[in-house]
């Protein structure tokens, strides 16, 4: 049961690190001209991706300076969840998987 969860925990990361990717590659197409977001689906997208990514970005982005145009909060949310959150999550999991009971 609990390798169940684990594996679902990271499952969830690794879907929202797509997510995330996702969402830079969609802005950065909008941004570009590329798509139009005067078509309700293309709107509706967007609008998707940008509620799942927003409340994690938004605190980055207050932390983080601002340098020109571009916006490095989502390369520091990635680099957070490869380095920090995935390696916390297993190490967690090893710990409660393989450790001694008293």
């Amino acid at each position: 049961m609990l390798q169940l969860v684990f594996t679902l925990l990271l499952e969830a990361v690794r879907l929202y690190t797509w997510v995330l990717v996702i969402s830079c590659v969609f802005s950065f197409l909008y941004a570009f001209g590329v798509l139009d977001t005067r078509n309700h689906t293309v709107w509706a997208i967007g609008n998707f991706l940008n509620r799942l990514t927003e409340p994690a970005l938004r605190p980055l982005r207050r932390i983080l300076p601002v340098v020109g145009n571009m916006d490095f909060s989502p390369l520091v949310l990635l680099l957070l969840i490869q380095y920090v959150l995935t390696p916390l999550i297993r190490q967690l999991y090893y710990t409660l998987a393989f450790s001694n009971p008293l």
